[in-house]
């Protein structure tokens, strides 16, 4: 087998910055004709609801339904998935639903105050989100691990209800998904897909709820739709492709380097991996674990494509520099595979996820870990963050005045709100205020 012809670079290049920004380069959002077809469909399901929603799904996913009850996976039917599972699949569903929810129990926020003085309190009232909606993928892959990911911090955050929409395309319909969603005590379950989903959620239909958020990873379409809605309701994110980025010093072994690359580029055809190193010939071996390596992978195509059309070596001085290329890139994963670890940790800024030391794969953060895996990519781990409980819990800002605040804080608000030419502002301030004059 050939070796895949992936893209090398090297920091000391003086255009390296020019290279890497050309090699990250990707259009989360497609063409104009991807956004005027969701834009059509989008439009359709908020006229028409459930009658647009069932004539969509029937055109985009090949089936004959004819109303929403037939597009609606009861609350019974999902438990039976979860007791029909094999043990060794429920024992291990159950193991990482056990995980990811002791992680976000630990970043549950609670609301909080405080007194001054005069009497004066101040602070901040937390509460869940009313109603999420969870999308989960079904195209070149499903993701039973998503469902966990996306459910289990909305249910320890407190949300009320979760919508589930689920793409069943020619019917098929995956045991494993079904017993995640029963397992998270998803609410109700529709197998929908694609913008007619997102636009359901967003607006609601006579049978799907309208929610408050939507999360949830998809196609390129279902990207399209959420950056579309988004307003209307909030979103965690518009999704890329799944990214790498490893960082390592040469001295783990290169065949799990390799493997690491692969478990983002069999994601598919435009997943990003990469690895940035100070040993050269230490990636002269990885490339040759990856020859030895691929005929052996089930999605080799997928994982070859991927690693020609975005895959990157980059060579470094040092592990500093190192940091310095994964900052620039903020990827989704980023994996510190050297001695230690935690002496490079605070150079890393930008990352959705880390993965400390040689024996802490990637992959282990897909599905047990405990952290959910849905995470920034395209560079977004720059300004935000993996979704977690504090998604799905707003913040309210609590003041109350007593009578001596109020009259202690007119004078300052009357004359900011003068200022800015806002007279109904100061007099509301200036009349709680029994000592106040006009100068």
């Amino acid at each position: 087998m050939e070796m895949p012809r992936i893209t090398c670079l090297d920091f000391a290049d003086a255009e390296f910055a020019g290279k890497l920004r050309q090699a990250l380069a990707w259009e989360n959002i497609s063409d104009d004709s991807v956004a005027t077809r969701v834009s059509g469909i989008l439009a359709d399901v908020r006229t028409r609801g459930d009658a647009a929603v069932v004539e969509w799904t029937n055109k985009l996913d090949t089936l004959q339904a004819s109303s929403m009850a037939e597009l609606t996976i009861p609350g019974e039917r999902l438990q039976e998935s979860l007791l029909r599972l094999p043990s060794e699949q429920a024992r291990a569903l159950r193991t990482a639903a056990e995980r990811i929810r002791r992680y976000h129990e630990k970043q549950k926020q609670v609301s909080w105050h405080y007194t001054e003085a005069d009497g004066s309190v101040y602070g901040q009232q937390i509460t869940p989100i009313d109603r999420a909606g969870m999308y989960v993928p079904g195209g070149k892959a499903v993701y039973p691990s998503t469902v966990l990911m996306d459910a289990i911090p909305a249910r320890v955050a407190g949300v009320g209800h979760i919508t589930a929409t689920l793409p069943t395309p020619r019917g098929q319909v995956n045991e494993l998904v079904l017993a995640a969603l029963g397992l998270a005590e998803v609410d109700q379950v529709f197998t929908i897909g694609g913008a007619q989903a997102i636009a359901a959620m967003a607006w609601g239909t006579e049978t799907v709820p309208k929610v408050d958020k939507i999360v949830g990873p998809g196609n390129i379409y279902v990207a399209t739709a959420k950056r579309a809605v988004f307003g209307q309701v909030g979103i965690d994110m518009v999704a890329g492709p799944s990214e790498i980025l490893v960082i390592c010093d040469g001295r783990t072994n290169p065949d799990w380097i390799a493997m690491d690359l692969f478990s983002q580029a069999e994601h598919d055809e435009d997943a990003q991996s990469i690895l940035v190193s100070p040993d050269r010939d230490f990636i002269a071996s990885v490339q040759k674990s990856i020859l030895r390596l691929l005929p052996q992978m089930e999605r080799q195509d997928i994982i070859r494509t991927s690693l020609e059309k975005r895959g990157l070596l980059i060579s470094v001085a040092n592990l500093e520099q190192a940091a310095e290329v994964c900052n620039l890139v903020a990827p989704e994963h980023v994996e510190l595979s050297v001695a230690d670890p935690d002496a490079l940790l605070p150079l890393i800024r930008n990352a959705g996820a880390i993965f400390m030391g040689r024996y802490t794969s990637e992959a282990l953060g897909d599905y047990c870990a405990g952290p959910s895996h849905v995470l920034p990519t395209s560079g977004t781990a720059r300004f935000s963050s993996a979704l977690g409980v504090y998604d799905f819990q707003k913040r309210s800002s609590v003041i109350y005045c007593s009578a001596d605040s109020a009259e202690r804080l007119a004078r300052t608000t009357s004359i900011l709100a003068r200022a800015e030419g806002l007279t109904a502002h100061a007099r509301a301030a200036e009349l709680r205020d029994p000592h106040w004059t006009e100068e």
